[in-house]
């Protein structure tokens, strides 16, 4: 009976965890931030920061708490400080809301990201709009292992390669530009399709699913290298 008691206990307590991530509530009143510690969301409840809903992966984001509201944030969402009366009024890591909240200070315009560049638009609508996109993999200097993310070279910016870590990533984790590079066929290993950019010292080496999409990737950053910034220019050359 003891066991059968704990286990519908812990159902409750996780339904009601779930049901307050479905109804995007806070697990403390607006009045009792601060002044209580809060119930901490459990990290494997929830797969995105719950604030600017970007999802945690181990290339770009990781889970924090938000000591006044205790909800699971990025370290963007959480690069506040203020202080906490339950806790002495010594300043914690809190969520952009509830800095707002408890401190009454406004956000910086560069700090609410109203001037973004490129790295920040969200994946899918750069690719919604792009001369070429999809899944490889960047092979590390020793060829060994390496980052599989997608890749993304757009309409509105040509001249440049940019690696987001899936297809629905709202930030783009690096790019590179592709001006001046050129680019290297490599023969095939233990069925891998290779191929490069090199300019000077500085080599990457990527991995495309098939030899198909290689070609494709290779004919499109050896336009963008050449500064073509148009198919109708190639088509002049």
């Amino acid at each position: 009976q003891d066991a059968i008691d704990r286990k519908e206990k812990r159902s409750e307590t996780f339904k009601t965890a779930v049901h307050g991530l479905e109804m995007d509530t806070p697990a403390l009143k607006t009045e009792e931030l601060g002044r209580r510690a809060p119930q901490w969301v459990r990290d494997n409840l929830v797969t995105m920061c719950m604030r600017c809903k970007e999802p945690f992966n181990a290339i770009t984001r990781r889970r924090h708490h938000c000591r006044a509201c205790g909800y699971v944030v990025c370290a963007r969402c959480s690069d506040y400080k203020a202080e906490l009366q339950y806790d002495g009024n010594r300043p914690n890591r809190v969520c952009q809301e509830c800095f707002i909240f408890l401190t009454g200070h406004t956000v910086l315009e560069d700090r609410e990201g109203k001037h973004k560049g490129i790295l920040e638009k969200g994946a899918a609508e750069v690719s919604s709009r792009s001369l070429l996109c999809s899944f490889l993999q960047l092979l590390d200097k020793n060829g060994k292992g390496g980052t599989r993310g997608w890749f993304v070279i757009p309409q509105d910016d040509p001249l440049v390669l940019y690696i987001y870590a899936a297809p629905q990533d709202v930030r783009a984790h690096t790019s590179i530009p592709l001006l001046g590079y050129q680019v290297r066929d490599m023969p095939q290993s233990e069925s891998r399709h290779l191929f490069q950019l090199a300019q000077s010292r500085q080599v990457f080496t990527f991995v495309a699913d098939t030899e198909e999409l290689k070609q494709r990737w290779m004919k499109a950053m050896a336009r963008s290298a050449a500064g073509i910034t148009h198919p109708e220019e190639e088509e002049e050359e």
